[in-house]
């Protein structure tokens, strides 16, 4: 399981994220992803399917978003293609220069982040598209051939990732993603998805992800040639953004779904699904 790099947090869905996101963050377990992941048995979700013909009514608009306030009267966007150099300025306004420097990659920034999101749910996450850098390390095992699991300091490679996610305002978060949301849009359009709204995306997104389960205790992998598998299969079933919340353990996965959670109610005014 090598997709380990930086998704969680954009998936988190930070703005700057997901920023996230969450992030993600991500896939660098060595040994490597494993290959045919089977698709995850999970509803649709926005965006996914043939494309419309018609726009679609938006199911969380825009402009309802709490943050949109905050992010009423800025200056105007430049085009897509040459936003990098605002974006990190915002970025760097929300997270400070250094962990703009040592977390993000530098270019493609609403693309990255955009893409990032779209992949959370479906089997694969291309390395390509990530906006952050990952944790480093590999996956952490522990036991003999026939009873891995992964390892109890597995955990610990995310925790300057996990720092910096609960370091960020979320209201603030959300006014950037407001602000430049209509980049964001743009470059949803261009990703093949010209009728669909982002934000609906990014709510059920965050929504599959707050769906992962809670496991306490090991959780068993496989390594049927070089790469790790979760030996469970219907958790070696669920999609890249859920399994990577199941690698990181449940205290972590917690801590970055409860920012989900205050991230999603700052560009939505309707409360998550129980």
């Amino acid at each position: 399981m090598k997709q380990d790099r930086a998704i969680w947090w954009w998936a988190a869905g930070v703005s700057l994220v997901t920023l996230a996101a969450g992030g993600w963050w991500w896939w660098a377990n060595r040994a490597p992803p494993p290959q045919g992941i089977v698709e995850a048995p999970q509803q649709p979700l926005p965006g996914v399917g043939p494309v419309a013909t018609e726009p679609a009514k938006a199911e969380h608009p825009i402009e309802a978003a709490p943050a949109a306030m905050a992010a009423a009267g800025a200056e105007s966007l430049p085009p897509l293609a040459e936003s990098d150099s605002m974006l990190r300025g915002a970025l760097s306004g929300l997270v400070g220069e250094q962990a703009l420097l040592q977390f993000f990659q530098m270019t493609g920034l609403a693309t990255r982040f955009v893409a990032t999101v779209d992949n959370l749910p479906r089997s694969k996450l291309s390395t390509q598209v990530l906006p952050l850098r990952g944790p480093g390390g590999v996956l952490g095992v522990e036991g003999s051939a026939g009873e891995l699991a992964i390892g109890a300091v597995n955990p610990g490679r995310y925790g300057a990732h996990l720092q910096l996610l609960e370091s960020i305002d979320m209201r603030k978060a959300a006014a950037i993603y407001v602000r430049f949301y209509p980049l964001l849009q743009q470059a949803y359009r261009d990703l093949g998805y010209p009728q669909a709204p982002f934000n609906d995306r990014m709510v059920a997104v965050i929504d599959h992800l707050l769906a992962t389960p809670r496991i306490d205790g090991s959780i068993r992998v496989v390594q049927p040639k070089v790469l790790y598998e979760f030996a469970d299969a219907d958790l070696e079933a669920r999609s890249a953004g859920q399994k990577l919340l199941l690698r990181m353990g449940p205290d972590n996965a917690a801590r970055v779904k409860a920012k989900l959670r205050e991230f999603r109610g700052e560009i939505t005014a309707a409360p998550p699904p129980e």
